[in-house]
């Protein structure tokens, strides 16, 4: 079985220069780890639990926020976020919220119908939906009945005839 090495001077400067490119962003990366080290190492132990559950509820809020914003896709805004000081002097994310569009597409049942189900999708796509997110997926439930009522008539008119648009 044959090995490829990059042994003598030429395999050393790669490697060499490998490093050197990789070291400046090693070195600050370490730094980083010592500077939230030194941070916390002056706090009380209720400073570093109330730090440890901010940075949890920052991570759950954000991450809420992303669900909506991700699944509402063209109808969400970006998510805009209530935040809160630690003890260690840092900001975190306590509250949050995203935009979403509930309007019904003017003219267009069929467009309102789809456009509502991502509504409702993007509502209850966190983990834990919020009550506001139970009551944004029920506005969009009765803004898609209206556009099913609104799509049967329109294909009553014109068929003579019922279609089935539950679906």
């Amino acid at each position: 079985m044959e090995r490829a090495t990059m042994e003598g001077s030429v395999g050393n400067e790669i490697h060499r220069a490998g490093w050197d490119a990789v070291a400046p962003l090693m070195a600050a990366y370490h730094q980083k780890i010592a500077e939230a080290r030194e941070d916390s190492a002056g706090l009380s132990g209720p400073e570093r639990k109330a730090v440890s559950e901010l940075r949890a509820r920052d991570r759950e809020v954000r991450a809420h926020e992303q669900a909506h914003a991700t699944v509402g896709g063209q109808f969400a805004g970006a998510p805009s976020y209530t935040y809160q000081t630690g003890p260690d002097g840092n900001r975190y994310a306590i509250g949050g919220e995203v935009p979403i569009d509930i309007s019904p597409v003017e003219g267009d049942p069929e467009a309102t119908i789809d456009k509502m189900d991502q509504v409702k999708a993007a509502a209850l796509a966190p983990a834990e939906p919020s009550a506001a997110d139970r009551q944004v997926a029920a506005l969009a439930d009765a803004s898609r009945a209206q556009a099913v009522a609104d799509l049967a008539a329109l294909r009553s008119a014109g068929t003579g005839g019922s279609v089935d648009v539950t679906a």
